[in-house]
């Protein structure tokens, strides 16, 4: 064993000691729960930094323990399960998946702060935005009225072309379908369109690119939830076969290669969340801080599957763009 793994492997035996748990303890320390279904260190990264702005310095008076299915979601009640027996005073939670494994697992006993839920009231996590009244609060990644429009106007000023536009939606994750009405509504005002096409497993999606070609779309827009989110780099892989232009609300998915995202800034939500961190570990409860919703958007543009496409971009549409990849 040489010297570096030896040292290692006596500082992680010895911090997880009962002896130096207890010491944390009493000297202040408080333990700070974080689950992900996928890695995402730009948000926690920003979960960080706001906390330091709050005065809560790690390994001075906070500990974080992150945890991260990799993108398995059958893994998140047991990830769940360890940050409740390290006694975490709350777990900063991602979405609806992981929301709903800390609930299974430790039911209203551990204070929630969502990133980014979707449709709170529908999933009975809160009983209202303004009074939660339970452990779960935080901010909600739900789209407003206009948001809809704003996306598809983008779109089609990315592809003027663009007539035939697919929905791939996933019914297992709430909000949905509320946001599929809306972008219906909106594409009629735009005179596109639409053809939802659900998926319900990772399994679905090939069959999904299947009824695609048969509708002739010319362009896919994905409501990025539950399995469609987890499973992106397949879904962008497949349209870039097709020759389909994605967009998406997610920003992770113009990262990944598809066209374009326009949404909530992920990366605020976080930030935004280390408040209520902040607030409970201070003593307020959950259930009386009330949930926000997102205030600042962004659009991302992939200029690289834009040539691969055959697409010309406005400059004036890269211009308004809050990050173009080359």
């Amino acid at each position: 064993m040489d010297r570096r793994h030896f040292t290692v492997t006596l500082v992680l035996g010895v911090l997880g000691s009962p002896t130096i748990a207890t010491a944390q303890q009493k000297e202040g320390v408080q333990r700070i729960g974080v689950l992900m279904t996928t890695p995402s260190p730009r948000c926690l990264d920003a979960l960080r930094q706001e906390l330091r702005e709050h005065g809560w310095m790690e390994g001075r008076n906070t500990a974080i323990e992150y945890r991260t299915a990799e993108g398995i979601g059958e893994r998140l009640p047991a990830l769940a399960g360890e940050l409740t027996r390290l006694n975490v005073k709350l777990i900063v939670a991602a979405s609806n998946a992981e929301i709903a494994a800390v609930k299974a697992v430790s039911g209203a006993t551990i204070p929630v702060v969502s990133v980014g839920m979707l449709d709170p009231i529908g999933s009975e996590f809160i009983a209202s935005y303004a009074k939660p009244n339970g452990n779960v609060t935080g901010l909600t990644s739900d789209v407003t009225q206009q948001e809809p429009a704003k996306r598809l106007e983008l779109f089609r000023e990315a592809a003027p072309t663009i007539s035939r536009v697919a929905i791939l939606w996933t019914r297992a994750a709430r909000g949905t379908r509320t946001t599929s009405t809306e972008t219906s509504l909106a594409a009629e005002r735009l005179g596109l369109t639409l053809y939802p096409v659900e998926v319900r497993l990772a399994s679905d999606i090939d069959r999904a690119f299947s009824t695609m070609k048969r509708q002739q779309v010319d362009a896919v827009s994905v409501l990025s939830a539950g399995v469609l989110a987890t499973n992106r780099r397949q879904v962008i892989q497949l349209a870039m076969q097709s020759g389909l232009p994605v967009l998406s609300y997610d920003r992770d998915y113009a990262l990944a290669g598809a066209l374009m995202s326009y949404g909530p800034s992920y990366r605020d939500l976080c930030r935004r969340s280390a408040t209520y961190v902040d607030k409970i570990l201070k003593g307020a409860k959950a259930g009386d801080l009330p949930v926000e919703q997102p205030t600042k958007y962004e659009l991302v543009i992939n200029l690289k599957t834009a040539k691969a496409l055959g697409l010309t971009i406005p400059r004036s549409l890269l211009a308004r763009a809050d990050q173009v990849i080359e």
